[in-house]
C-alpha cells in the first residue's frame, strides 16, 4: 500500500514527490522526469498533451555529491538574483537567496557550477569571437581608436617642433586642417524634448565633424608615409645621399608627375613598388626583343651572342666610317651624291647598284623595298611548290610601284616571267 503523502509515477510507479510532470488535459496523470522525457503514453494520455511542472523544491540539480546541498528552489532564486543584481553583487544576491547562504557561499557556488562547471564549459566558448563587424570604414567605426589614438611622435628637435607648431605628446599641430571644425558640435546639446527634425540636424552636424576628423587623420598619415615633414625641414636630402637608389630617367619623372593624384590612394611603399615593377617590365621587354633579334639571326646560345654583337659593332663602325668618307668626297666634289636621298636610310648597304637606282627613281626607302622584295619572292616560291598564297603586300605599295618592282625582279632573274 502506498504511503500517505507520497506521489508515484503512473507509468513506472517510481516515487515522484520531489519533482513530477502533471498532464493538464488528463486527470490524475503524473509522470516522473525519465518517463516524461521518453514520451510515455498510458490510457487517454498522449505525449503531445500540455503539462505542468510540480516542484517540491527539495531536489538538487547537481546531484547529491554537489557541495553545499543547494536545492532547486535556491538555484532558481540564485539565477533570479544574478539577473536582477548583476555579477559581483554577492551581498544582495545572498539576501535574495535566503539567510542560510552567505555571500561567500553564493559566489563559490555560482563560479564553480555555472562558470567552471559543465554548464559553463558547454555555454561559454574558450575564445569569444567578435560577432559585431563595423563596415563604416576600413580603419574602424566613426569614433574608433583609428581616429582618436595619436600616431607615434615625430623624431625632431625642440627647435623644429617650435618651427612646425608641433606638440609631440598629442601628435597635434597648433593649426590643424580645417581649424574651425569643432564649431560644428561645440554648441550641440541633447534635450529630451527635441523633435525628430532637430535630432536629425544634430546627427548631420556630428557626421560632418567626423568626416573632418577623418580628413585630418588622412593628411597626417600621408605626411608620415611620404616623409613630408623631413622634406619641409630639409632632412630628406641627407637621407637620399646616404642611401643611393636607382637613377630615374626623364620619362619616368614625367610619368610620376602625371600619376601624382594616385598618391592619396596608395601608400609610399605601394607607389614605389608600382614604379619599380614598371621599370622591371621595361627591362624585360627590352631583353625579350633582344633575344628575339638573336633568334631571327640564327643565334640559339648566349655564348654566340657576344661574338655576334662584336661583329655587329664592327659593321656599324665600318658603315659610319664609310658614310663619313663619302660625305667628305661629296664636299670635295662640290655636289651631292647620286643616292643622297636614301644613302643614310636603314638597309641602304643591303642593296645592289641597280636596286639603289630603282629605289632612288621610285623614291622608295631601302627598308620598304627589301620588305616588298621578300614578300614577292616568297609568294613566287610557294606558287611553284603548289601552295596557295594570298598577297600580303603593304598598303603603301600602289599598282604602279608593284608593276615596276615586278618587272625589275623579272629582268634580274629573281622570279620567272610566267609568275609576273
Amino acid at each position: 500500500m502506498a504511503e500517505l503523502g507520497k506521489k508515484y509515477c503512473v507509468y513506472c510507479l517510481a516515487e515522484v514527490s520531489p519533482l513530477r510532470f502533471r498532464c493538464t488535459e488528463c486527470a490524475d496523470i503524473e509522470l516522473c522526469p525519465e518517463c516524461f522525457a521518453a514520451g510515455a503514453e498510458i490510457g487517454p494520455h498522449r505525449r503531445w498533451h500540455g503539462y505542468q511542472l510540480v516542484d517540491g523544491g527539495r531536489f538538487t540539480l547537481w546531484g547529491a555529491e554537489a557541495e553545499g546541498g543547494w536545492s532547486s528552489r535556491e538555484e532558481q532564486l540564485l539565477l533570479d538574483a544574478i539577473e536582477q543584481f548583476g555579477f559581483g553583487n554577492w551581498e544582495d544576491m545572498a539576501a535574495h537567496v535566503g539567510a542560510s547562504r552567505s555571500p561567500q557561499e553564493v559566489m563559490e557556488h555560482y563560479v564553480s557550477m555555472y562558470i567552471h562547471g559543465n554548464l559553463g564549459k558547454a555555454c561559454i566558448p574558450d575564445a569569444i569571437p567578435n560577432r559585431v563587424t563595423d563596415h563604416t570604414c576600413p580603419g574602424g567605426g566613426p569614433l574608433s581608436p583609428s581616429l582618436t589614438t595619436p600616431l607615434p611622435p615625430l623624431d625632431i628637435s625642440v627647435a623644429e617642433q617650435q618651427q612646425l607648431g608641433y606638440m609631440p605628446l598629442r601628435d597635434d599641430y597648433e593649426i590643424e586642417y580645417d581649424q574651425d571644425a569643432e564649431t560644428l558640435i561645440s554648441g550641440l546639446s541633447v534635450n529630451y524634448d527635441d523633435e525628430d527634425v532637430e535630432i536629425e540636424l544634430k546627427r548631420a552636424h556630428v557626421d560632418m565633424y567626423v568626416r573632418k576628423l577623418k580628413e585630418r587623420q588622412r593628411r597626417k598619415n600621408i605626411a608620415r608615409d611620404y616623409n613630408l615633414v623631413p622634406a619641409f625641414l630639409g632632412k630628406d636630402k641627407k637621407e637620399k645621399e646616404k642611401a643611393p637608389k636607382r637613377k630615374i630617367t626623364k620619362e619616368e619623372k614625367e610619368l610620376r608627375l602625371k600619376l601624382r593624384p594616385l598618391y592619396q590612394f596608395m601608400s609610399c611603399k605601394e607607389f614605389e613598388d608600382f614604379f619599380e615593377n614598371m621599370h622591371k617590365e621595361r627591362v624585360l621587354r627590352a631583353k625579350i626583343r633582344e633575344l628575339q633579334r638573336y633568334r631571327r639571326n640564327g643565334i640559339t646560345k648566349m655564348e654566340e651572342s657576344a661574338e655576334y654583337e662584336a661583329a655587329r659593332h664592327k659593321r656599324e663602325k665600318r658603315k659610319e666610317n664609310k658614310n663619313i668618307a663619302s660625305a667628305k668626297r661629296g664636299k670635295e666634289d662640290g655636289k651631292e651624291g647620286e643616292f643622297a636621298a636614301i644613302e643614310n636610310l636603314p638597309g641602304f648597304e643591303l642593296l645592289s647598284d641597280r636596286e639603289k637606282v630603282l629605289c632612288s627613281s621610285l623614291n622608295l626607302s631601302p627598308a620598304r623595298y627589301v620588305t616588298v622584295k621578300t614578300i614577292i619572292i616568297k609568294d613566287h616560291l610557294q606558287k611553284r611548290q603548289g601552295i596557295p598564297s594570298k598577297s600580303r603586300l603593304p598598303s603603301y605599295l600602289d599598282k604602279v610601284l608593284k608593276k615596276r618592282i615586278l618587272n625589275f625582279l623579272t629582268e634580274s632573274g629573281w622570279i620567272s616571267r610566267d609568275a609576273s
